[in-house]
């Protein structure tokens, strides 16, 4: 297990990271090339850990990783371990929510940048007070980040997922479902080399940068 940071003090939400076990070529397989599978891999479970690392700075009643595999290294104290359903990701996604009671934040593990700050309205004790649902857009037209008031596993059911209408579609099951939804920031993905660099530069010090720096600076040598 990975160090980690004392938890911090549970606040009214559930905190959620959906995520897979990093196995060379079955995860960022659009890091390669530049990167192996295995170097892809291992970006995969820095950026893991950064974020579950994050997760362990910020007020929850929970903080889990619903997982697709077996926990590793990257998996700090404090995490607990929920397995991932089956299905397509809306199938999956919907189950998680479904496994939860109160509010809820669901995050991925594809944003080693987030800090407390992206995640800090839908997490403060009033986060709740004016919003049924928090929503963070990603910049490739998904999502990073959604939190339920009262999770519903049908706002999810169905959304067409990895394509770049999937975070529009997902909003506006909130907003037609009378949500009162807040606004999370936008954060970018870490989906091919662009996009892990871009990662690096918002967080230069989280594992995620380290792990990019010695990978790229072996291929060139």
């Amino acid at each position: 297990m990975t160090s980690a940071p004392v938890p911090c003090p549970a606040g009214p939400t559930t905190l959620l990271v959906i995520a897979k076990e990093p196995l060379p070529g079955r995860v960022k397989t659009r890091l390669t090339p530049p990167f192996t599978p295995e170097e892809a891999a291992e970006l995969a479970a820095a950026s893991l850990a950064d974020t579950l690392l994050t997760v362990l700075t910020l007020p929850a009643r929970r903080r889990a990783v619903v997982l697709a595999g077996r926990p590793g290294p990257w998996l700090p104290r404090g995490v607990e371990v929920v397995e991932q359903g089956t299905g397509g990701l809306d199938e999956r996604l919907a189950a998680a929510f479904d496994g939860c009671r109160g509010p809820t934040l669901l995050i991925g593990m594809d944003t080693p940048q987030v800090s407390a700050a992206h995640l800090a309205p839908a997490l403060a004790p009033t986060a709740w007070d004016d919003h049924d649902a928090w929503f963070g857009a990603a910049e490739d037209g998904g999502f990073w980040a959604l939190g339920l008031a009262v999770p519903d596993p049908a706002l999810l059911r169905g959304v067409p997922m990895s394509v770049p209408e999937t975070g529009a579609v997902q909003r506006a099951r909130l907003t037609d479902a009378g949500l009162r939804v807040g606004e999370l920031p936008v954060l970018r993905d870490v989906d091919d080399a662009g996009d892990a660099a871009e990662a690096a530069v918002k967080a230069p010090h989280g594992r995620f940068a380290a792990t990019l720096a010695r990978l790229s600076g072996a291929a060139a040598r």
